[in-house]
């Protein structure tokens, strides 16, 4: 059953409007813990696409004061979890496989969904959940330092690569990157099965949705392939390097003046959400 909250949400003129949401009763868990910093935002996100969630610190997970089996959708958000210190999502990826790795697998039995972005894509790596080929949970992929070898924090532009529950209805994502290991590297046959499978979910590109190349800034890492994003061999678990939950309002984007311009000249409607919301509405959309 789905009940209708009102949202506040403000407009490209910056007044305040009230929308109504419907909730569905499935709910999120976020994961949070030491130096993770994108949990609210990702939140917010899914409340606007119609989703409650909880945001839960990884040690109450391990002592029980929140069971995995209460959610239908698990999100690992971005930040730098644990420093990095033994390597971008590696030491959080032990916690969870050291402390809560049969509740982990009981919950990918079930009809639920996991989402990964930018930290969290370099969590699901290392445990394995993407790409999961015939569920064998290995690392068969690595998300190595970026070519540049420096932190990239940049807009940049994605374009589905299959379709699948999580592309469903989106042409473009225009969001930031803010990482210093996105660079996805992995065997010439991982990479074959991947696009075999379609498994590719997003790939960077340029402005014009053309492919980026590998070539700076517009795939920002040096990414094989220009992948920004896969799933698992099922398509439950999405994997996302980008940060699409940082830019969900149209105002949020990097040029929403200039385009904001260009819709007014053209007679078009300035919308208050940016295109990024998609990716949320089609994960809340697959409990409806």
């Amino acid at each position: 059953m789905a009940v209708a909250v009102q949202r506040n949400a403000p407009n490209v003129t910056g007044v305040t409007r009230r929308s109504s949401v419907a909730i569905i009763d499935e709910k999120a868990l976020i994961m949070s813990g030491f130096g993770i910093n994108s949990e609210m935002e990702t939140k917010e996100v899914l409340m606007r696409a119609g989703m409650d969630a909880d945001i839960v610190h990884i040690n109450d997970l391990i002592a029980g004061r929140k069971r995995l089996s209460e959610y239908r959708l698990l999100v690992f958000p971005g930040g730098f979890s644990y420093g990095d210190d033994t390597g971008a999502g590696n030491a959080y990826a032990n916690r969870v496989r050291n402390n809560l790795w049969d509740d982990l697998l009981e919950f990918l039995d079930g009809d639920n969904l996991v989402l990964g972005i930018c930290n969290g894509f370099q969590i699901l790596a290392n445990l394995g959940l993407v790409p999961a080929f015939d569920k064998h949970f290995k690392r068969d992929i690595a998300l190595m330092p970026n070519q540049s070898g420096r932190l990239e924090c940049r807009f940049v532009s994605l374009k589905p690569a299959a379709d699948n529950l999580w592309t469903k209805g989106i042409e473009r994502l225009y969001c930031p990157v803010a990482h210093g290991e996105g660079n996805l590297s992995c065997s010439p046959e991982t990479l074959l099965r991947l696009k075999r499978q379609k498994m590719i979910a997003f790939t960077y590109c340029q402005d014009d949705l053309t492919p980026a190349y590998g070539k700076y800034p517009w795939n920002p890492n040096g990414s094989v392939e220009d992948i920004a994003g896969i799933t698992s061999d099922d398509g439950k678990v999405l994997g996302l390097m980008p940060h699409p939950e940082r830019a969900m309002e149209f105002v949020n984007l990097y040029d929403w003046p200039l385009r904001k311009e260009e819709m007014q000249r053209k007679g078009l409607t300035v919308p208050t959400e940016s295109m990024n919301m998609q990716l949320f509405r089609n994960a809340v959309g697959y409990f409806r």
